[in-house]
């Protein structure tokens, strides 16, 4: 799981950090695949930091929606740290509305509690 920064909270709950600065075709397929083999074993609330991302395509965005699909919904997942221009794609999709995105970290660890 290289290129992800894994924090384990309590009660199966995991904070991702992307370390990359692109979350595009090339990468999201692996990002999708190593995340869900973290849903399937168990951790069910996931909080990703994308503070460090300053690139999102399509394919990053549908690797999020996958993820919030085997995680069973929004309300078990929370972006935090997202820049103006990834951003502007959930904005431009209307997925701003779908995904719960917070300012911090601890705002989206406070979400999910």
């Amino acid at each position: 799981m290289e290129s992800l920064a894994i924090k384990n909270l309590d009660n199966n709950k995991l904070v991702v950090e992307i370390q990359k600065k692109r979350l595009d075709a090339a990468f999201a397929v692996k990002f999708r695949d190593d995340i869900l083999s973290l849903v399937q074993q168990g951790h069910n609330k996931i909080i990703f930091n994308l503070s460090q991302v300053e690139f999102m395509d399509s394919s990053g965005l549908g690797a999020l929606v996958s993820v919030m699909k085997a995680l069973g919904g929004n309300q078990n997942m929370v972006l935090c740290g997202v820049k103006d221009a990834v951003l502007t794609v959930f904005k431009l999709t209307r997925m701003d509305k779908i995904f719960v995105i917070t300012a911090s970290e601890p705002d989206a660890i406070s979400r999910l509690s």
